[in-house]
């Protein structure tokens, strides 16, 4: 039976339209234009897989374009940070792009719209601007300083560009329509004056346009074909088409803009305003902080780009915004570290096992799986001797049936190695188990064939030889709010909902195969979850990263 054919998404389905239509494959160009004022989080990982994705489909270019026309908030390390995500994601784009390199172009034209009666230069207030745009039920009123002469428009304009004028002293606001039922046709402001270094023009302007200019004349330049945006931006789309209208020519291409909604995600928090006040307030470390929801923090984490491409592409695209659980993102980072994470023992919580009837100076080397998951992946020596770390929850002195681990008078098998009987136990003075004492049958080797290596026991546990182990700080990362929706409470700071424990540093004992490991490699610590090496690991001092628990431990707590 064929394979159904997968159905087309409300933007495809848009593209298809007009490949039937009007437009040429040819025609087809598509863009990811983030502003360089901060790291991009899960949410422009969406938009990111969405345009590039959609090049793919089409074999049609995608540009990266930075919509950088506000020297105030954006940095040269924020451009450096979003190109490194994007490669990282696994694409590529066309062309790289400025909107900055259309300033002469863009300021050309506003000329140009001066002289033909669609600008002018305010020398109002923006409260004044702001309270005289009146409301979505009563119409704005015009500016005392709409009808000024194109002489007297054009000589204050050059003024603002040359830095002759104050930084509130003047805008340009384009002329539109002061009762406009969308308010953001009434006269928008395209040009403010700003005597501010740009990261690539430097001091080279003293103005500088407005998104809503700048934005759809970019995609004009570069003829893109389908500029896609978020929602919020719909009642943006009759500014864009006005714009363009104005600077085209009859039989120009044109682009189209058309919105989809955000899929915002649980625990999270996606606002760059919040996330920098999140790491200047010092909540978390950095941008890449592993609690963040940033593509840099999630890489840090031990996330996989196809995990993140696979949780993009799983949520689709909508009309509506809803809220997607953040525990589907932790699914789609677990289905993928299980096909390629080896797996490896380490000891968070430890507490020593001795075996009582093992040779005191032996040790042998077992033969463990890297991957049951994945065939190629091989297999690994683990050292074995007579002392032990094991999980101190893995443990009790008397347990009813359902505890299946180890107990006195109760037989448990060593992952890898061999069955083993709790004997008795040895404590400090506060009654704390400081050593379990055990017994070994010493022909229940695992993988030996023997009868005694066959016998079925119901409990397996992982540990590490105490000798061989290596000591690393563990640092468990949870989530970074306690609420489902951290801002979506308006009677409360979305502060007060940060999870006072979304941290925990633990020191941990690592079997020796993981000495060598690198900044991302990943793992799975058997019966934990999967970690990976984070960028402060030395060889002196490993640092691994939870990435995930192996399974959801929110769903147990509730909401």
């Amino acid at each position: 039976m064929a394979e159904g054919k997968k159905s087309l998404n409300f933007i495809e389905q848009i593209i298809e339209e007009d490949l039937k239509k009007d437009y040429k494959r040819d025609d087809l160009k598509f863009r990811f234009p983030p502003e360089p004022n901060g790291y991009l989080h899960i949410g422009h990982a969406s938009s990111i897989c969405l345009n590039f994705g959609l090049g793919e489909r089409y074999n049609a270019p995608v540009n990266l374009r930075f919509d950088d026309t506000n020297p105030i908030k954006e940095e040269q390390e924020y451009v450096d940070a979003i190109k490194r995500d994007v490669e990282w994601l696994g694409f590529k784009w066309a062309k790289e792009c400025y909107a900055s390199d259309y300033f002469q172009q863009l300021y050309d034209w506003a000329v140009e719209m001066i002289k033909n009666g669609d600008a002018y230069v305010d020398s109002q207030t923006s409260e004044e601007i702001a309270e005289q745009k009146g409301t979505p039920t009563k119409p704005g009123t015009e500016s005392p300083y709409r009808n000024r002469s194109v002489e007297e428009n054009l000589e204050l304009f050059e003024k603002m560009k040359n830095g002759e004028t104050p930084e509130r002293g003047h805008v340009l606001r384009a002329k539109i329509d002061m009762a406009s039922p969308n308010m953001l046709m009434r006269d928008p402001v395209m040009y403010r004056c700003l005597h501010k270094n740009h990261h690539r023009t430097k001091d080279n302007w003293k103005i500088y346009p407005m998104y809503d200019w700048a934005h759809g004349q970019s995609d004009f330049i570069e003829q893109v074909s389908h500029s896609f945006c978020t929602l919020e931006f719909l009642p943006h789309r009759e500014l864009y088409n006005w714009f363009i209208e104005k600077v085209s020519k009859p039989g120009d291409f044109e682009p189209k803009q058309r919105e989809f909604a955000r899929r915002n995600l649980s625990h999270t928090i996606v606002s760059k305003r919040k996330l920098l006040h999140l790491v200047e307030k010092g909540y978390v470390e950095s941008w890449d902080d592993p609690r963040m929801p940033t593509i840099s923090g999630l890489r840090r984490r031990g996330y996989t780009p196809e995990s993140i491409r696979k949780f993009a592409d799983s949520i689709g695209v909508g009309k509506r915004e809803n809220l997607i659980d953040v525990s589907h993102l932790e699914f789609c980072a677990r289905e993928d570290l299980n096909k390629i994470a080896p797996r490896v023992m380490g000891v968070l919580d430890p507490v020593k096992l001795i075996i009582t009837n093992y040779p005191e100076n032996e040790e042998e080397w077992l033969e463990a799986e890297n991957n049951p998951e994945d065939e190629s992946a091989g297999n690994r020596k683990v050292p074995f001797s007579r002392e032990l770390f094991i999980e101190r929850e893995d443990f009790k002195e008397s347990a009813n049936r359902k505890f299946f681990r180890l107990t006195l008078g109760k037989e448990v098998r060593l992952k890898n190695a061999y069955i083993i009987k709790g004997e008795d136990v040895v404590k400090d003075d506060e009654g704390n188990i400081t050593e379990i004492h055990c017994t070994y049958d010493p022909k229940s080797k695992s993988g030996s064939g023997t009868e005694e290596s066959l016998r079925k026991v119901k409990g397996t546990l992982h540990w590490v030889s105490v000798k061989h182990a290596i000591e690393a700080e563990v640092r468990l990362y949870d989530r970074l709010f306690t609420e489902e929706a951290p801002d979506g409470d308006k009677e409360k700071d979305y502060l007060d909902f940060v999870n006072p424990e979304s941290l925990k540093v633990v020191t941990g004992y690592l079997e020796p195969s993981l000495k060598d490991a690198q900044e991302l490699d990943k793992v799975q610590f058997q019966r934990i979850g999967y970690f990976c090496v984070d960028k402060d690991s030395t060889p002196e001092k490993p640092v691994f990263n939870r990435t995930v628990t192996l399974r959801d431990s929110w769903a147990k707590k509730g909401k």
